[in-house]
């Protein structure tokens, strides 16, 4: 039976479906919600606004305003992932170690606002890195891989019936008299 690349492509564009389907559809929904990380709170608390632009509270107020959050579970700087400083908006982002976001005006020092922060946990899930460093690497990755070999087929697949119909509304050569 010879080689039919219609079929070859058409019977691979199908298996590398199925294999990714999974990781694909993980991978789509956590980007969906990456992407409007900003208007979904439940994703990213919004940020707030402090009293000014200077900041004059001290590196000290600011562990102890994300101390008195109880939910941040923040006993020393050992409890906190990052601090960013925002001067625009007038505020400090304590962003804790329990996935916890305490806001921090840097003028009065006071709590503006506390929320749970699920922006990490979908970067976690989106590169497959929440369930293993292995299963980045050994699942997600070569789904990745296949998503590339389906366009690749998929474009392939759409391209061809095209070309047919081209090649035959296409005039014969020209004929030389004999």
């Amino acid at each position: 039976m010879p080689f039919n690349p219609r079929v070859f492509f058409r019977k691979a564009h199908r298996w590398g479906a199925i294999v990714v389907a999974v990781p694909l559809f993980l991978v789509l929904t956590t980007g969906v919600l990456l992407q409007l990380r900003k208007e979904i709170s439940w994703v990213q608390p919004p940020t707030n606004k402090g009293k000014g632009k200077q900041p004059t509270v001290s590196m000290d107020a600011i562990l102890a305003a994300a101390k008195s959050v109880p939910e941040a579970g923040v006993s020393s700087w050992a409890d906190i992932d990052r601090v960013d400083v925002r001067p625009k908006d007038g505020i400090v982002k304590v962003q804790c170690k329990s996935r916890w976001e305490v806001q921090v005006d840097f003028q009065t020092g006071e709590v503006l606002q506390s929320a749970y922060r699920r922006q990490e946990l979908l970067v976690d899930l989106h590169e497959g890195s929440w369930f293993a460093e292995s299963v980045r690497l050994y699942v997600f990755l070569p789904a990745a891989v296949i998503v590339i070999g389906l366009w690749a087929t998929g474009m392939y697949l759409f391209v061809l019936p095209l070309a047919v119909r081209w090649r035959k509304k296409s005039p014969p050569p020209p004929t030389s008299p004999a």
